[in-house]
């Protein structure tokens, strides 16, 4: 089998991952070996190839967005049979027994593992999955098209759930990358007034398309306040923007992996139970939930393609923001 292996962090423009051939995987206890389509390229993947994200094991495949077929089946494995289609996505697995666990938490375990980071991901032809992780992909996306469904839209559906959002609702979307473009088009389906604050002239455009009642800056306020927002920029500034368009009681959803900084402010922008909440992984109900809704919508992803031996230019093309929706390699 090919994959794209990172042996050390280095950044994207210097082609850090090499192109390998490895022996062909055999699933264990629970596992699936799953012959992989098409990987989506995620901001997470570049952070873990530049070393913002320090690694948990070298050399690493990354990949967290992987649909493919499965091809073989190790023992213990029910519900699954050669050929269906499937997708892997940031969880990898849990130890199913912690209190996180136990009642529907699971993106907290401490024992968690990840896709791409703990274990080897979908920048390769072949990859195993965790048959109890694994979400069935339906037959209406063709492969390219959902594997940005898997965290974009994942976590674009669960930062939705963290913010308490109702349908109706006024939603702030503060960052309209490739999880925001997807993120919008499940609250418009919910009938939500969405209101984009975004950094380029051509992401507000692209906003207005997807029928967002308003678009500005990241300091220009909404029009109205907001009962909920969800931040995707990495800058703690814009999460104080978003937190001052709130109205009371309203929560900001903060989808990203870290922030540059904090900045202090006044008390009074959090007062009135105002909230700020951090959105940490998926669960699998996440997953599955997401996948069938974005389905039956159907949600639509915009992405740039790459074969497999180009994963360096991907990675380089997302670090210097060449990537218009979501970049994707296919096998």
């Amino acid at each position: 089998m090919h994959a794209l292996r990172l042996d050390h962090p280095a950044p994207a423009s210097t082609g850090p991952l090499r192109l390998v051939e490895l022996p062909e995987p055999e699933p264990a206890d629970g596992e699936l070996l799953v012959a992989v389509a098409a990987c989506g390229v995620c901001r997470t993947d570049l952070q873990l190839v530049e070393g913002d994200l320090a690694a948990r094991r070298l050399p690493i495949t990354p990949g967290h967005q992987a649909v493919g077929r499965v091809e073989a089946i190790g023992p213990g494995v029910t519900g699954w049979s050669i050929g269906d289609r499937i997708g892997a996505y940031w969880l990898a697995g849990t130890d199913g027994t912690c209190r996180f666990c136990l009642d529907g938490r699971e993106n907290l375990c401490q024992a968690a593992t990840f896709t791409g980071w703990d274990r080897d991901g979908g920048y390769a032809d072949r990859m195993l999955v965790r048959a109890d992780t694994a979400v069935r992909i339906p037959d209406g996306f063709d492969d390219s098209a959902a594997a940005p469904l898997l965290c974009g839209g994942v976590i674009g559906y669960r930062a939705l759930r963290v913010s308490g959002i109702r349908p109706g609702g006024r939603l702030g979307l503060y960052g309209f990358g490739a999880s925001a473009l997807i993120t919008i088009q499940v609250a418009r389906h919910w009938g939500c007034e969405v209101h984009v604050r975004a950094r380029s002239e051509r992401e507000r455009a692209r906003a207005l398309e997807l029928g967002a009642a308003s678009v500005g800056g990241y300091d220009e306020p909404p029009p109205r306040p907001l009962d909920a927002a969800i931040t995707t920029a990495p800058a703690g500034d814009v999460v104080l923007a978003a937190l001052r368009a709130l109205d009371r009681g309203g929560v900001v959803a903060i989808n990203a992996i870290h922030l540059d900084r904090m900045p202090q402010f006044p008390y009074a922008d959090l007062w009135w139970e105002r909230q700020l909440r951090s959105v940490a992984n998926v669960t699998r109900r996440d997953a599955a939930e997401f996948i069938e809704l974005a389905a039956a919508i159907p949600v639509a992803t915009e992405t740039d393609v790459y074969p497999l031996e180009r994963g360096n230019e991907a990675l380089a093309d997302l670090a210097a923001g060449r990537v218009g929706g979501a970049a994707v390699l296919v096998i």
